[in-house]
């Protein structure tokens, strides 16, 4: 596993991370969710993700136990506050009292005196952005977070929150974690830009289209009961004839390289400097072990080229 520094901060990340998304303390058994964080720790990934939101607390509280029998020291852990949380008027955003409540009711679900990375898990446009970075410098202050970031934010948002910690002395945002994939790829235009210039590293996720590029799909109209395409409509509209035809064009650029198609597609993921870590999902500890294979994968200038004209 080969690692690289969280934008211009000091912290190294496992170039593939672990997340819960979609996945542990949900659909996914306890057993399963527990043995892939476990191969994920045995393979050398140190980056492990989720979110107050994800099934209510329930994947923060899953993640905690299995990460318990590893060194705290020895791994980084992320996770989230702005969706709601509940039905009151203040359950929701970036609010201070939203902030901080959430962020101890992570801490004690997680098991953990502190986090790594705290996000903003998307930009509140109700609350002012420099009452919700005093509460995130008074928490990293604090020692309950070390490092600050956001989700989905645009380029122009950044500098602002990046121009407002500068006036007033507060901690910086120092990652980033957008989707980002071959199919989806707007942050290449202002984010990945920025993000170099201001020091902010892209943990990026959804990498492989929710499980369109690992080519399990042969058929917009035969998508295998156990996938996720068939229990969520959004996922079930992205697979298309024509993208299921790039994935298998790509697979052939694949096997050439003694690769899967999913491994091609994070490595093209990893091609790029300013992403720090592409952050995986996993129901079963066969996939984690596939796509740590990704980690130092390097792809020849004539293999990105065949990859374009392929996307294109």
């Amino acid at each position: 596993m080969q690692f690289r520094k969280l934008g211009k901060s000091g912290l190294k990340v496992s170039e593939i991370s672990l997340g819960s998304w979609l996945t542990y303390g949900g659909y996914v058994e306890r057993e399963n969710a527990v043995k892939s964080i476990q191969t994920a720790y045995g393979l050398g990934i140190n980056f492990f993700d989720t979110a107050n939101v994800y099934e209510r607390g329930a994947a923060e509280t899953l993640m905690g136990e299995a990460l318990k029998a590893f060194p705290r020291e020895s791994y980084v852990l992320a996770t989230k506050v702005f969706w709601p949380m509940g039905d009151g008027p203040n359950d929701r955003g970036l609010s201070r009292k939203h902030v901080m409540e959430q962020c101890h009711a992570s801490l004690k679900r997680l098991g953990a005196d502190y986090v790594d990375i705290y996000y903003c898990h998307r930009h509140d446009p109700e609350t002012p952005m420099e009452e919700t970075l005093r509460a995130l410098d008074d928490l990293v202050r604090q020692g309950k977070v070390l490092y600050v970031g956001v989700s989905e934010w645009t380029a122009s948002q950044m500098a602002e929150a990046h121009g407002i910690a500068d006036r007033y002395l507060l901690d910086r945002i120092v990652v980033n974690q957008p989707v980002y994939n071959m199919f989806n790829r707007y942050i290449e235009k202002e984010v990945i830009p920025y993000g170099e210039r201001g020091g902010i590293g892209q943990v990026v996720f959804s990498p492989l289209a929710q499980g369109l590029l690992t080519g399990k799909y042969s058929s917009a109209q035969d998508i295998p009961a156990d996938s996720r395409a068939a229990k969520l409509d959004h996922m079930r509209k992205n697979v298309t004839e024509d993208k299921i035809r790039k994935v298998q064009e790509l697979a052939k650029v694949a096997s050439e390289l003694d690769l899967t198609v999913g491994q091609l597609a994070l490595a093209w993921i990893l091609r790029q400097p300013n992403v720090s870590s592409a952050l995986v999902g996993a129901s079963r500890p066969e996939q984690v072990e596939e796509n740590a294979k990704a980690s130092g994968v390097k792809l020849s200038a004539d293999v990105i080229d065949r990859i374009e004209q392929i996307l294109a």
